[in-house]
């Protein structure tokens, strides 16, 4: 019975707490690849520490971080993808943007390289590969900053595997990862990710190193014009501290297995 009261009082508390004390918590949406890099464990508790606020993480592809932010359901978000990212802008859902971080893509298949990639350095030719020997590929399928970078380079390429050989997940880039090892398919994933993942799924890097494969993040506070209700204020104090020296530090210093997978991108105001 004891227990039963203390709960009780506890939710009382709860409902009855300041509007002040809810302002607190600040509410991110952001693509999966900080998520499941580590980095965001790594980054964050340093600026609650430092900010009072309590960051809760909503960790999904880019496209559906952006319709959070979109839709008032978070205060700010941290994607990569920037030509949605900058049309969020112009349509006066985000303000403030600023670069963060970059990093890159790669392609990653089986050890056995059935499409005979490896080491190709063109993005475009790897794809056209890919779909010449009708060898299997993974797409994340979900919208995601990945998703869309991969899309275009199909388009790009002129061509797209069909059939059996191609198979979109409409998941996140560590589950995706997870079904290319099954499969023995290629996949396009952003490093971070892959680094993470590696040991588990023993795929290899078949094509890095293309320019067009440069991989930028950008974080932006949600328009308060927009959604009065949203935490602006700790927004900014997000956005300002993740691109403060400080900041860019933690990112340049962040490692999985002693390899920095992200690189401090801010230009500073």
């Amino acid at each position: 019975m004891k227990t039963f009261l203390q709960a009780v009082l506890s939710l009382s508390l709860l409902w009855l707490a300041p509007e002040g004390l809810a302002q607190q918590v600040l509410k991110l949406s952001t693509t999966t690849s900080t998520e499941n890099s580590g980095l965001l464990n790594y980054l964050l508790p340093a600026f609650e520490s430092q900010s009072g606020l309590k960051v809760q993480v909503i960790s999904v592809g880019t496209g559906k971080a952006l319709e959070l932010a979109k839709n008032g359901d978070v205060d700010v978000t941290l994607v990569h993808a920037r030509p949605a990212e900058d049309q969020f802008v112009a349509q006066g859902y985000g303000v403030e943007r600023r670069d963060v971080m970059y990093n890159d893509f790669i392609i990653v298949g089986p050890a056995s390289d059935p499409a005979g990639i490896k080491g190709t350095k063109d993005v475009l030719t790897a794809f056209r590969k890919i779909v010449q020997v009708k060898a299997r590929f993974i797409s994340r399928g979900d919208n995601s900053g990945t998703d869309q970078m991969e899309q275009a380079y199909w388009k790009k390429a002129g061509v797209k595997p069909e059939g059996d050989a191609y198979v979109s997940a409409g998941l996140g880039m560590g589950e995706v990862l997870n079904m290319a090892a099954e499969m023995k398919g290629y996949t396009l994933t952003d490093r971070a990710t892959y680094v993470a993942y590696k040991a588990r799924t023993g795929l290899v890097i078949a094509v890095e190193g293309d320019p067009a494969m440069f991989n930028p993040y950008g974080i932006i506070a949600v328009n308060p014009a927009r959604h009065k209700g949203v935490n602006f204020n700790g927004a900014m104090q997000l956005i300002r501290w993740i691109t403060s020296d400080a900041g860019q530090k933690r990112i340049a210093a962040f490692r999985v297995e002693g390899q920095q997978l992200f690189y401090p991108g801010a230009a500073q105001r």
